[in-house]
């Protein structure tokens, strides 16, 4: 059940920077933050086209659609548990409230490492794609670590400065990438293929073709960050109502959006030809289908948006595992001065810094390397895994937010209808966790290599290793620290918990083992 967040009567001890900044954003601020995570440009450019050339499947449109209307049926339970549960650990805190601590402590573990993924494989998107540019425009000659490493200080500073402020920044730039996108639609649109708008991509039938599975996985990791909304409810004005809203709000402002530019993109092209056009240009599709009908500048004026979508994507991610970090370390599972906050803006200070360390020493290793390449195995690579370690999330947070309103039948719970405390969160479960499957399954074509590749195992084996070391760890806690296993997943409330000699006989029975 929550966690009241009063202080016990007893001895306590609190930290005056172990809480975010609260009531700094707004809804819209919210939306922006997730939606800019998303990297709708980048999703529309590269993802879809990716998704064609990677699994050779038709109905990439209506796949976004079907996940989209798949992830609104996960947000039912997962919106409400935010009502109840105000936590930036988001799915660590929900499914130890509803799976129990060591579980719980296993999802923080997936998650930490989901995030980071996300992150840090931006930057090899970013790094080429930026230094490609500067060649082209200006004959400007840098590497695209070089690149990365610029990306990386700015948002080194940027993670520490106000929330507020990074919130401004990623509307800005999420706002341009949007009117492009749709500008390169409608032309697209007006100039179709064999002069007939065709609709045989967003056609339902194409949902049942061969190769699905794969293509819903790939839709997936486009709308990863639009659950992030939740891990901003600390700092968000009236979170009660505005996280829902906001989840729900961007979640469809995503699903439209991606459907219907990238269904715009197969009109253009002519559905027999977008597969094949796809493979051959990548990234480039969009581009090369509007060339002929518009000027040079809207062209340089989409690469360039292109890249700061990159940027936003990293931002926003970059906020969204520094607060998991935060939120570990105020619950002293990590070192306490993880969850420490910075005086003057209260950003999650350690838990920036660390993500912005683990991004360099990455950086530094794929740029020492000759062998890997950054785009393939940096960017695409990386943010494929971090998409299906979300994937994982949502599915376990499902069950864990129906079993969380099995057992709690009393207060304000009990007010909330049955579609959203059972119906909603176990159809999600169902429906993710088939998905789910399909992409284990399905994880070699998802990386574009051979069944029998190391990687094709080693991506997702990762996450299950994770999941054990937080279980393990959680285990240890419980026999070694109880005062410190009983603060997980209770957030800002786990710096005043009253220090016990040992877990009572009540909290090993409870749900939240």
């Amino acid at each position: 059940m929550p966690v009241s967040t009063a202080p016990p009567t007893g001895g306590y001890t609190s930290k005056v920077d172990s809480a975010l900044d609260q009531n700094k954003l707004t809804v819209l601020t919210v939306i922006l933050m997730v939606i800019a995570a998303a990297a709708p440009f980048t999703v529309i450019a590269g993802g879809a086209t990716a998704g064609w050339a990677v699994t050779g499947v038709l109905g990439i449109p209506v796949a976004y659609i079907a996940m989209a209307a798949m992830l609104g049926i996960f947000s039912v339970g997962y919106t409400e548990m935010s009502r109840h549960i105000v936590n930036s650990g988001a799915f660590y805190a929900y499914v130890a409230q509803g799976l129990g601590r060591v579980t719980g402590l296993g999802a923080a573990g997936v998650a930490v490492l989901a995030y980071n993924f996300m992150q840090i494989g931006l930057y090899g998107g970013f790094g080429p794609v930026l230094s490609g540019f500067l060649a082209d425009q200006w004959g400007i000659d840098l590497k695209w670590w070089a690149c990365a490493f610029i990306a990386w200080a700015v948002i080194a500073v940027l993670g520490v400065l106000s929330i507020e402020f990074s919130g401004i920044v990623l509307g800005v730039l999420l706002g341009a990438e949007v009117i492009i996108a749709l500008i390169f639609s409608v032309v697209e649109l007006a100039h179709p293929a064999g002069g007939t708008v065709t609709f045989d991509t967003v056609n339902p039938s194409q949902l049942f073709s061969a190769g699905t599975g794969a293509a819903l996985a790939t839709a997936v990791a486009g709308f990863v960050g639009f659950e992030s909304t939740a891990v901003y409810s600390e700092e968000t004005r009236n979170a009660k109502r505005n996280i829902p809203r906001a989840t729900y709000l961007s979640l469809i402002i995503i699903g439209l959006l991606y459907a219907f530019c990238s269904w715009a993109m197969s009109v253009a092209a002519g559905p027999d030809k977008i597969i094949g056009l796809s493979t051959e240009n990548s990234s480039e599709t969009m581009f090369v289908l509007v060339s002929p009908h518009l000027a040079e500048i809207w062209l340089t004026l989409g690469h360039a948006l292109f890249i700061t979508s990159l940027f936003a994507a990293l931002l926003a991610f970059h906020n969204t595992a520094a607060r998991y970090t935060f939120a570990l370390g105020r619950e002293r599972v990590l070192f306490s001065f993880f969850g420490t906050t910075g005086r003057r803006f209260r950003a999650p200070l350690w838990g920036s810094l660390t993500q912005t360390i683990l991004a360099a020493v990455v950086l530094a290793v794929f740029a020492a390397s000759d062998g890997l390449d950054p785009f393939v195995h940096l960017f695409f690579w990386w943010t494929v895994t971090g998409g299906f370690g979300v994937l994982i999330l949502m599915t376990v947070t499902s069950v864990a937010v129906l079993a969380f309103f099995l057992r709690t039948r009393d207060g304000e719970v009990a007010q909330v209808s049955p579609w959203r405390r059972f119906i909603a969160p176990a159809i999600g479960a169902v429906l993710l966790g088939g998905v789910l499957i399909v992409t284990i399954l399905e994880f070699d074509t998802l990386l574009g290599v051979k069944p029998t590749d190391l990687a094709r195992y080693l991506f997702p084996g990762l996450f299950l290793a994770a999941a054990l070391v937080g279980a393990a760890w959680a285990a240890f806690l419980r026999a070694g620290n109880p005062d410190t296993y009983r603060g997980i997943g209770q957030g800002v409330s786990a710096a005043l918990l009253t220090v016990q000699p040992e877990d009572t006989a009540a909290h090993r029975a409870g749900p939240s083992r």
